[in-house]
């Protein structure tokens, strides 16, 4: 079983979709994160489960979704870090993941 690991800044990350969607639904938002950390929580058991993002092709990241939120990881030594999530219609920037990936303690 892996360890499941939140970044500070995934953590944030989510924190502000959840806000936003609040300021209309705050059970909407409630119900995203639960679901959201469900999700992630999964990952303990199967951390191959999420798929290779098509935007990064080659590198060591996965991604699952729970929509409207793509939540990007990296497994490595029986953890699994939580590195990003972003709203499923925004663009991803592959150098927000490396440098949070850089910060992951060796």
């Amino acid at each position: 079983m892996a360890q499941v690991i939140w970044t500070e800044p995934a953590l944030s990350d989510l924190d502000a979709i959840a806000d936003y969607i609040a300021l209309d639904n705050p059970e909407a938002a409630k119900q995203l994160v639960q679901r959201v950390f469900h999700h992630v929580e999964l990952l303990a058991d199967h951390p191959h489960s999420g798929s290779k993002p098509q935007e990064l092709k080659g590198w060591r990241y996965r991604q699952i979704v729970e929509a409207p939120c793509r939540v990007f990881y990296r497994y490595e030594a029986g953890r699994v870090y939580v590195l990003h999530v972003m709203r499923g219609e925004r663009s991803l920037r592959p150098r927000t993941l490396s440098a949070r990936g850089r910060k992951i303690p060796k």
